[in-house]
């Protein structure tokens, strides 16, 4: 226990220092101390996360049917259910209803930072990058504001314990009382949207037909955790992480300011998720008896395919410890590859570029307020900070 919590202490504090040491030992490398396979290079996290047939994503198979993420999540399950249910929640779930969001954003985007930058300073985590995301999630589902602060603690507490227990070291307890509360929150608003129907991602979600098939209510309800957890936590991450990389990389800010905005940001926000990935792992199963990176892996052995190493290895991305927002090609799986491809990714894009744009057009210059080390998030799931002080003028 002390080896592994040792492990899970370094992934937190330094993951790019520990990956760097870990990749010396091949692509993939067995770890005792978490009873899992840990994937590091960048071809064979790409032929795990393409092939369900092999390596399974239903966590269910192998271990009973208890699991951090539920079995009719669409994260939990392999095809041909998973195509079922996400040609479902892609009915619902449209790319005209993200891009008709834009306007709100950026309404948005500027009344958090008008409010922000009223002093000399202020903390991009608290007033833009974890804000922004809960609102637009909520206004989504049409869910009142009041309860953006209970949607938020939510969150942040499965987002931790999911990253606790992803080693195979079980279910931490918190996560019970957090997913009752969240059950049955949402349980009340899909009971109150059959009584009145609205025109929001509830209905939406409720309303969605593919060849005379609806989602249960249990699936809608796995959706709406799913969405509450992967659009909120991780967008918080990638807005903060890109603009630490920006604050961090010499002459970045400067360049982004004499460039085509729209392009300049789209490439940051790219090589932000390269970079340093809000999500840190995806996790799968071996259905069989498989050889991958030259090892030798038995049916139900976990893997981890850990983002922020693939992502930093050489033979993928030239010079892969350098941010550099013009890179091209930049193939990176923050989003993941193949059938569980993130869904939101259009939508953390799209808050990502705006919340650029805007501190682009308030900061001439960015810099931190203060010094020191900053404070990483908690668990090992997820990558980001928990405070950015940014300074004003």
């Amino acid at each position: 226990m002390a080896d592994r919590a040792a492990f899970m202490q370094m992934l937190r504090t330094d993951p790019f220092g520990f990956f760097a040491m870990a990749r010396r030992a091949g692509p993939v490398v067995y770890a005792d101390a978490i009873d899992a396979w840990n994937i590091f290079g960048y071809a064979e996290a790409s032929d795990v996360l393409r092939n369900p047939a092999l390596y399974s994503s239903d966590v269910s198979r192998w271990v009973g049917g208890s699991s951090e993420v539920p079995p009719q999540s669409l994260l939990g399950l392999d095809p041909p259910r998973h195509t079922q249910l996400r040609a479902l929640v892609n009915a619902a779930f449209t790319p005209r209803r993200v891009a008709a969001l834009e306007p709100q954003i950026r309404q948005l985007t500027d009344d958090l930072l008008d409010a922000a930058m009223a002093g000399g300073s202020f903390d991009l985590m608290e007033s833009l990058a974890g804000p922004l995301p809960v609102i637009m999630i909520a206004s989504l589902l049409g869910i009142p504001a009041e309860d953006q602060a209970r949607f938020k603690a939510w969150s942040d507490t499965i987002a931790v314990l999911l990253g606790q227990g992803a080693g195979g070291g079980g279910i931490a307890p918190g996560i019970a009382q957090a997913r009752t509360e969240l059950n049955a929150y949402f349980e009340a608003q899909i009971e109150e949207h059959r009584r009145s129907p609205l025109d929001d991602l509830i209905g939406a979600l409720l309303q969605a037909e593919i060849e005379g098939e609806r989602l249960t209510a249990d699936e809608v309800l796995a959706f709406l955790r799913l969405l509450l957890v992967a659009g909120n936590e991780t967008t918080t991450n990638l807005i903060g992480n890109s603009v630490r990389c920006l604050v961090e990389a010499p002459g970045c800010w400067e360049w982004l300011q004499i460039g085509d905005r729209g392009d300049s940001t789209a490439g940051c926000i790219e090589e932000g998720l390269r970079y340093r990935p809000p999500v840190q792992l995806l996790r799968r199963w071996a259905t069989q008896s498989v050889d991958l990176g030259g090892k030798h892996i038995e049916p139900g052995q976990a893997l981890l395919v850990w983002l922020g190493a693939i992502h930093r290895d050489p033979a993928a991305f030239p010079d892969p410890d350098r941010f550099n927002p013009e890179r091209d090609p930049n193939p990176h799986l923050a989003f993941g590859f193949g059938p569980h491809f993130c869904l939101g990714a259009p939508l953390a894009r799209l808050e990502g570029r705006i919340a650029l744009e805007a501190l682009l057009a308030r900061l001439p210059t960015l810099r931190r307020a203060d010094a020191g080390p900053l404070e990483p998030t908690e668990g090992i799931l997820m990558h980001g900070v928990k405070h950015l002080r940014l300074a004003v003028g």
